[in-house]
């Protein structure tokens, strides 16, 4: 893999390391991530720091996938996903001060091999998504989701186990 800087109207990706044959459309903010072989990121998709994406995965357009999200090989993110870091976010301190990153930890989610998650699901941090689970679209995550398992709704809730 190499650590490539790009900087254009079109793209802005710093310190990220990209493994062979990763193909990024246009509008791509990445920063201090690192994808993997052979995976797809679609157009204004913004993958944050310390983030990773695995072999062979597809990231749909307007996806944020922010610091702490670990995606493994061959999952699916549909379009419009949105991942969350922190379990209780704010933007003041109690004495009114702006937080900074000293303020707060990053509560990691992890996607596990061959998962899918459908188009506009929100993910709350601290989540694991099993292997081959699939997320329908507009889910809204809130508890982990077993391996081979289908969820669905607000909040999510099983619909069927795969065989």
């Amino acid at each position: 893999m190499e650590i490539i800087n790009i900087q254009s109207d079109r793209q802005s990706l710093v310190n990220v390391s990209i493994g062979e044959g990763v193909r990024l459309f246009n509008f791509v903010n990445a920063y201090g991530c690192s994808i993997d072989d052979g995976s797809k990121v679609g157009a204004f998709v913004e993958i944050q720091k310390g983030a990773t994406i695995g072999k062979n995965c597809k990231i749909s357009s307007h996806t944020f996938i922010c610091e702490g999200v670990h995606i493994a090989d061959n999952v699916f993110v549909g379009h419009g996903v949105m991942f969350t870091n922190d379990l209780f976010p704010r933007a003041t301190n109690d004495d009114g001060s702006i937080q900074s990153e000293a303020d707060w930890a990053v509560v990691e989610t992890h996607v596990l091999s061959g998962a899918s998650i459908g188009s506009n699901a929100t993910i709350l941090a601290g989540i694991t998504v099993g292997e081959n689970a699939l997320i329908g679209a507009g889910a809204v995550v809130t508890k982990n989701v077993e391996p081979n398992t289908v969820v669905a709704g607000n909040p999510a809730r099983v619909i069927k186990k795969l065989v």
